[in-house]
This record gives C-alpha cells, sequence and structure tokens, in this order.
C-alpha cells in the first residue's frame, strides 16, 4: 500500500508529538486522525478501519507499568484490527519496543527523530503489511554486520535492531560483555551507520592508561606541560572531534579519572595540560566494559552520575555460549577467512567438528573461536577440518581446570536454587531475594555471575 492512500492514527498523550507528526504525514496520507487518551483507543478503531498505527510506548496512565505501549498493542490486536502498528519510544524504553516487535508490532522509531526517517519507517511498514514481509534489519553491502559481525540467533537480531534505530542518533552508548564478545566491533558498526560515519572514529583503551598520562592521552598539553612534554599534542576528544570517540573498558578507571572525565562530557570541552584555555569538542561517545552494570553501579567503584552520562542506552553483549546455530556460523566465517588467507582452499568441516564446536564452552568468546579456526586452517593438510584439528586455547582451558570440583558442584547448586525461586516467583526479583536471604543488589551479582 502505498502512503498516500493510508489512513492514520497517532496516539500519543504528548500533543507536541501528536501536532508534528500530523503536519509531517498531512500532506504524505490520506488521512491522519490523532488520539491523545488511548483509552479511547477502540472507540477509534469502531469508527473506522486505520491501515497504520502510531502508538507511544508510555502514557500517563492508571496502568503504570513502565510498558504501557505493549499493553495497548495487545488491544489493538485484541480489537481485531489489522493496522500495521509503529511503536514511538524514547532510548530509555528500546528494550520494550524490541520486545514489542516479537508481540506484532511492525517497527519502532526512536524520539526525537529526523522526519525522513520516519517517513521511510512509515512506508516501509505499509509496504510490508501488503505484501505480509517480516521486518528485518536492513545494512548495506560493505557494512561490519553481514561481514565481519554476524548472527542469526534471537538475540544477535534484537541487538542489530537496535544498532539499526540508535546509530543514527546522538546518544551516548554503554556496551557490556564479556571478553572477547565484540565489543569493539559494535561500536564501529554504530558509528559506521551513524551520520557521523564520515568523520573519525577514534579508540582509548582507557583502563590501560596511568594516572599521568590519562590527561594527556584524553585531553590533549601544551609544550613544556611536563618533562617528556616536547611539543603540543591534541588529545583524544578533540581527535575525534566531529565524529565518535570510543571509550574501551571504561570500568577500570579510577574515581578521580572518572570526575575529570565527567567534567569534559557535562562542559563539552577540554582543556589541554600546561593551559586554561577551554576547547569546545563535539563527540558521539560510545563506551564498554567487561563488568556487570550490577558491579558497575557500586558508587564505591564507580561514580553514578558518569553512568548516567555514558548509558544513554546499553546494549548487553551475550556470551559466545549462549548463541546456539551462530557458533557454526562464525567458525565457517573464520575458515573462509583464513582460508583466504593463507591461500588454502575453503576448509569444511566434518560433523564430529560441527559437534565438538557447538557444545565447546568457549570460555574467551569469539576471539577464542577465531584463533582455534586460525590454528586449524594453518595446520591442515586436507580440505575438510575434523574434530582433531580444533584444539582449543590451553590458557582457557587451563583456568577451567584450575577450578575445584567440589567448588563447581557447590556452584551449580546454588544456581539451581536461584532459578527455582525466581521461577517460584514468577520472576520477581525483590521477593526472590527476600526468600533467599540477600539483598537485590546481592543477587543481581548472583544473576551475572551465572549468566542467568
Amino acid at each position: 500500500m502505498q502512503l498516500k492512500n493510508a489512513s492514520i492514527l497517532v496516539i500519543d498523550d504528548d500533543t507536541d508529538v501528536l501536532t508534528a507528526v500530523r503536519l509531517l504525514l498531512k500532506t504524505e496520507a490520506k488521512e491522519v486522525i490523532t488520539e491523545k487518551n488511548p483509552e479511547n483507543l477502540r472507540w477509534q478503531l469502531s469508527k473506522q478501519p486505520f491501515d497504520l498505527i502510531l502508538l507511544d510506548m508510555n502514557f500517563t496512565s492508571s496502568i503504570n507499568t513502565g510498558n504501557e505501549g505493549l499493553f495497548w498493542l495487545r488491544k489493538i490486536r485484541e480489537f481485531r484490527s489489522e493496522a500495521a502498528v509503529i511503536m514511538i519510544t524514547a532510548y530509555g524504553d528500546i528494550d520494550l519496543a524490541v520486545r514489542s516487535l516479537k508481540e506484532g508490532a511492525a517497527d519502532f522509531v526512536v524520539k526525537p527523530w529526523h522526519n525522513e526517517k520516519l517517513l521511510a519507517i512509515v512506508r516501509d511498514a505499509l509496504k510490508r503489511k501488503e505484501t505480509k514481509s517480516p521486518l528485518s534489519p536492513s545494512f548495506g553491502k560493505d557494512s561490519i554486520i553481514g561481514n565481519e559481525l554476524q548472527g542469526d540467533s534471537d538475540v544477535m537480531k534484537e541487538i542489530f535492531f537496535k544498532i539499526e534505530k540508535i546509530a543514527p542518533t546522538d546518544a551516548n552508548i554503554l556496551i557490556l560483555g564479556e571478553n572477547g564478545t565484540g565489543k569493539d566491533l559494535i561500536s564501529k558498526a554504530i558509528h559506521q551507520q551513524s551520520i557521523r560515519a564520515d568523520k573519525p572514529f577514534v579508540k582509548v583503551d582507557v583502563g590501560a592508561l596511568t594516572e599521568s598520562l590519562f590527561e594527556s592521552e584524553l585531553f590533549g598539553h601544551k609544550k613544556g606541560a611536563f618533562t617528556d612534554a616536547r611539543e603540543d599534542r591534541i588529545g583524544r576528544f578533540e581527535a575525534a572531534n566531529g565524529g565518535t570517540l570510543f571509550l574501551d573498558e571504561i570500568g577500570n578507571i579510577s574515581l578521580q579519572q572518572q570526575a575529570k572525565l565527567l567534567s569534559v562530557l557535562q562542559n563539552r570541552q577540554v582543556i589541554r595540560l600546561g593551559t586554561n584555555d577551554p576547547i569546545p569538542v563535539d563527540i558521539r561517545l560510545i563506551c564498554a566494559t567487561n563488568m556487570p552494570l550490577t558491579e558497575l553501579a557500586n558508587e564505591n567503584r564507580f561514580r553514578k552520575d558518569l553512568i548516567y552520562r555514558i548509558n544513554t542506552v546499553e546494549i548487553m553483549l551475550p556470551p559466545l555460549r549462549k548463541r546456539g546455530a551462530d557458533i557454526l556460523m562464525l567458525a565457517k566465517h573464520f575458515s573462509r577467512v583464513y582460508s583466504s588467507k593463507y591461500l588454502k582452499p575453503v576448509l569444511e568441516f566434518d560433523e564430529k567438528a560441527l559437534d565438538k564446536l557447538l557444545h565447546y564452552h568457549y570460555p574467551g568468546n569469539i576471539r577464542e573461536l577465531q584463533y582455534t579456526i586460525e590454528r586449524a586452517v594453518i595446520m591442515s593438510e586436507g580440505s575438510l577440518l575434523q574434530s582433531k584439528d580444533l584444539i582449543f586455547s590451553p590458557i582457557e582451558s587451563a583456568q577451567v581446570a584450575d577450578e575445584d570440583p567440589a567448588e563447581m558442584k557447590l556452584s551449580s547448586v546454588e544456581k539451581n536454587t536461584i532459578l527455582r525461586v525466581i521461577e517460584k516467583h514468577n520472576g520477581n526479583i525483590t521477593k526472590a531475594a527476600r526468600e533467599l536471604g540477600l539483598t537485590r543488589t546481592a543477587l543481581y551479582r548472583r544473576l551475572s555471575k551465572y549468566d542467568i
């Protein structure tokens, strides 16, 4: 269906949003009806059929659960409307918006939006409604996603949807995940899909910077500012001006470094060491850490005001062991990459090798899989990789072997107990923590420890 023939209903309790959408769509669509109160949804749908509904995720209503949008999405289906539904969401509700796709929403748009982007989403939703084709993340042929960053599991599809929606914004992003899960690639993919793609992408491993180097590296220095400052030098913030600054291992910096970083982020300007002159900077900030968010929220280790500043949107990368068939997809990808690199025909895997890959626990995540496949390709003499060719990292294996079997058994008992209690209380963490005799924070730490 074409937009010019469409009847559209917009439901939002913000009159400014209703006015903006109506003005944008009234010359594009056949009809645009606005509604401030979602309680009137049934009445609106009884008056006439709509081709598309734009539905806000949050209303100041009696439901007041933080996911009103999902409630009204279900109601639309109960009212037997066949309209395509596009959720309107803020940064904080992106996880709920992604979940709405599983519950039947056609797409979602993040506030504030660019008008052309919203029009493209509306047109695409109407087209897919007519052809009954599913929504899938769309990235160009040269995109990191689909080339270097691969995955077909539900959890990775959700991450790709998130990237597609948040990349064009200037929202600060915090990427969480174990070492080796691909945080670096995610940050590059976000930059590549952003409006800053043609500007610099600057990465800094801030966790590796000493106290003495932290300010100089990030903010720059004037000649003579300290003993080895033999010339003026711009810092990484200035180098990334107009583009994206990626601060890796943000969880490892000291409270003193955090205070200095917070000041720059609040004021959007840096002062080079040895000067008093503020220099304005315009950067999109992406941070990453392997530290669980619950541990990061401990104010003895990390300032909460800095967490809020860097964490407009968070992306949680799953460990490889939780990605199912993605393991085989990645293994075959690395086989192609390294077969080409070492001038060999593309090596396939026999059934036992595939089974071994699928059932290994990957403490080193994607990085460990990558090195395992590279080593197998280098050492291979035939055209088929067998189970015996796959030798996983002795470093990671040694760590597993060093664990006390009794300790591992005790951990298993604790994990199963936690799972049972949480299931008993239907996922209510407060009630589960109370029964287990733990604080909510302590329970969250255990959930993170056992990857629950």
